[in-house]
């Protein structure tokens, strides 16, 4: 159901070809909330701005509607979401939803793998490959601007502030006292209850473990069927190291504009 929020990153945007990016979570990675229609009724994405707008540019994609995606991922990656920032990458690279600009694609690949993730260093690589001379420059000329707005220097302050501001949103969140909260989700059958130390465990709001968390997630995920380039091995740290030079990180840039929705579950219902 809400797997493909966590587990599938990247969807058939590929150059020629299907591309698919899966994370693969470690044994010890927590569950995926999303998982849980009940955590998604209870407000859990308005605390995580990151995956309410990444689900809301997939639903976008499958319903066709590929300008509202692309937007919906740059928002998404706004809040420091990596496979977003990827998605946004692709719809550039083949011109979907907006118009084909391979230069400024190689930016926002690069950005995707700041962290080092395995699986966006290789796009990254791919892309850098097929680049022209002439687009290779443009790209680390386009590059310092995203970062600035878009790297993890901007985009991960903004994601602390909303875990933490919704997290102090709950009674007893000041002292952790989560564990006697009881969530009341009303529904049309009446209400159900979920555990608060369920719904505020701390590795989905305290932003050092959170993003503990999504590097467990998404550190080595597979890639299948990419035609961008040919595969390149990343043999050390030098490899893994971005071309671009970061601008001064802009945490207080603007915020892209999308429509005020609310993603929506499997039987319609917001």
């Amino acid at each position: 159901m809400y797997r493909r929020l966590m587990l599938t990153a990247l969807l058939p945007f590929a150059l020629h070809a299907p591309l698919a990016l899966a994370a693969k979570p470690s044994p010890a990675a927590a569950p995926d909330p999303t998982e849980d229609p009940m955590m998604i009724t209870a407000g859990f994405l308005s605390g995580h701005p990151d995956l309410r707008f990444r689900l809301l540019g997939i639903e976008k994609r499958d319903a066709g509607k590929m300008e509202q995606a692309f937007g919906f991922f740059q928002r998404a990656g706004f809040y420091a979401d990596k496979p977003s920032q990827a998605m946004v990458a692709e719809m550039l690279w083949n011109g979907t939803g907006t118009p084909v600009n391979r230069a400024l694609a190689y930016a926002w690949m690069d950005l995707a793998a700041e962290r080092g993730y395995e699986g966006f260093l290789d796009l990254r690589e791919r892309y850098w490959a097929a680049l022209t001379p002439e687009e290779r420059d443009r790209a680390l000329q386009e590059g310092p601007a995203v970062y600035a707005r878009f790297g993890d220097e901007a985009a991960r302050p903004r994601i602390d502030a909303a875990l933490r501001r919704e997290r102090r949103q709950v009674t007893g969140s000041r002292t952790g006292a989560t564990g006697n909260l009881r969530i009341v989700v009303p529904g049309l059958g009446g209400t159900t209850e979920i555990d608060g130390s369920k719904f505020y465990d701390d590795r989905y709001w305290d932003p050092e473990k959170y993003q503990a968390w999504q590097d467990s997630v998404w550190a080595k995920p597979k890639v299948a069927r990419v035609d961008v380039g040919a595969a390149t091995q990343i043999k050390d740290e030098a490899d893994r190291k971005t071309r671009i030079e970061a601008g001064a990180p802009q945490v207080d840039a603007p915020e892209p504009q999308t429509a005020d929705e609310q993603p929506r579950l499997d039987n319609g219902k917001p």
